[in-house]
């Protein structure tokens, strides 16, 4: 009999419309994943009684319950319907701003980048929905080339001017005003909202080709989703998963899955980190954590969880930098919020598809460094906080956390 093999799994899912109602068998979505150990799994219970035998006579199983976790490198577009459903909001477009007069100068250095000021002649970017963190592209007008499609990371704004960083330190030039101009905001966005949260359930599926089988995880929920930024290598993701039952075939489940995504990975090294809105160019490593706190308890005359009810999404984190000067540290010992911004892209052109990440309310847990014959590091540990001055008009979303992908569909 033929073993299973690994290169011939897949991960497949597709959306629930409803709690208890599996995903139609038509469609879905074949997931990259580096693995996916997703499983059923069983309370059990051993008798307690003392026998004059002097031994065990009973052993009982109970609830079931699905848990695992899938692990992944980030990719635009792959990711982007767990992403959305642990943030518990859709991925929504932020609607270009055309017709407007744009004038490019050069800004001042952030740190050892140049910055550079992107103003419109009316109108208000504030109000036209556009956020620090955000990823923004000049789309159309009779822009040099050396400033046309390029992705430019929103450091900060007001209503007529946005002070921009290109991406992998792609130099713009000074021009303007430049008429007929368009401003764009690649791809979607979503984030944590203070209302109408979405509470999505989602349809897994692993099949095993080479031996035919099947395994259906059904009314899964996203629990947690560990985000990793090394130095250097791939940047990577840890979907954590529970869901309430399995369900086994020999045949396959979902029929004509769209295939996987065929994006670059994003890596640390392509792209731009903020924190308290300069660009550091020394961090060693960060990684974020979006912990959607499910509960689910069982009930009597039922072997499944009723459900599994969401708490609040916490957002913690740590990131580690080379010890340069006070700005960090003192942030830490002086309880000074800062935010944290990260846009990542899969290659190092102007317009590479791209993942951005912000949380514009964070306060250092603690700041410790390491010693020996090397350059000394500090560890950061933060809480991303829910910024209650941000909002519509504002230059922050109202939010803990916000994503933009560039491929969200």
């Amino acid at each position: 009999m033929p073993i299973a093999k690994g290169l011939f799994k897949q991960l497949r899912y597709k959306l629930q419309t409803a709690q208890g109602v599996a995903a139609g068998t038509s469609g879905g979505q074949i997931l990259r994943r580096v693995t996916s150990d997703i499983s059923l799994n069983k309370d059990t219970y051993q008798s307690e009684e003392i026998r004059s035998d002097q031994q065990i006579a009973d052993f009982r199983h109970g609830v079931r319950r699905v848990a695992g976790t899938i692990n992944g490198e980030i990719s635009p577009g792959t990711y982007a319907d767990l992403l959305a459903a642990i943030l518990r909001r859709d991925f929504t477009a932020v609607t270009a701003i055309s017709g407007a007069s744009i004038t490019i100068a050069v800004g001042s250095l952030l740190g050892t980048v140049q910055a550079y000021i992107v103003t419109r002649a009316a109108g208000s970017f504030l109000t036209d929905g556009i956020k620090a963190g955000d990823v923004v592209r000049l789309t159309a007008g009779s822009f040099n080339a050396a400033n046309l499609n390029k992705n430019l990371l929103v450091v900060s704004l007001t209503a007529l001017a946005l002070t921009v960083i290109p991406l992998n330190g792609v130099a713009m030039v000074a021009e303007g005003p430049i008429a007929s101009a368009t401003v764009s905001v690649p791809g979607k966005k979503t984030y944590v909202p203070t209302s109408a949260h979405t509470d999505k359930y989602i349809t897994f599926e692993h099949w095993f080709s080479d031996v035919a089988q099947s395994e259906r995880f059904t009314d899964c929920k996203l629990a947690q989703m560990d985000i990793n930024l090394p130095a250097t290598g791939m940047a990577t993701l840890a979907a954590q998963v529970q869901g309430l039952d399995m369900v086994t075939a020999t045949s396959v489940y979902f029929t004509a899955p769209a295939v996987e995504t065929t994006s670059g990975v994003v890596a640390a090294v392509n792209g731009v980190l903020l924190a308290g809105g300069v660009p550091v160019g020394l961090v060693t490593g960060m990684s974020a954590s979006i912990n959607a706190n499910l509960t689910g308890d069982p009930v009597v005359g039922q072997n499944t969880l009723p459900d599994l009810y969401p708490g609040r999404v916490v957002v913690t984190g740590q990131f580690t930098a080379y010890f340069q000067d006070a700005v960090l540290r003192d942030a830490f010992v002086n309880e000074t919020e800062i935010g944290i911004s990260a846009a990542l892209t899969t290659g190092n052109t102007a317009a590479a598809d791209f993942l951005a990440m912000t949380m514009s309310r964070v306060k250092l847990g603690s700041a410790s460094k390491d010693d020996g014959e090397k350059g000394l590091i500090q560890t950061f540990s933060f809480q991303a906080l829910l910024n209650g001055a941000g909002g519509a008009g504002a230059a922050n979303e109202k939010t803990t956390i916000s994503v933009q992908d560039s491929l969200a569909a």
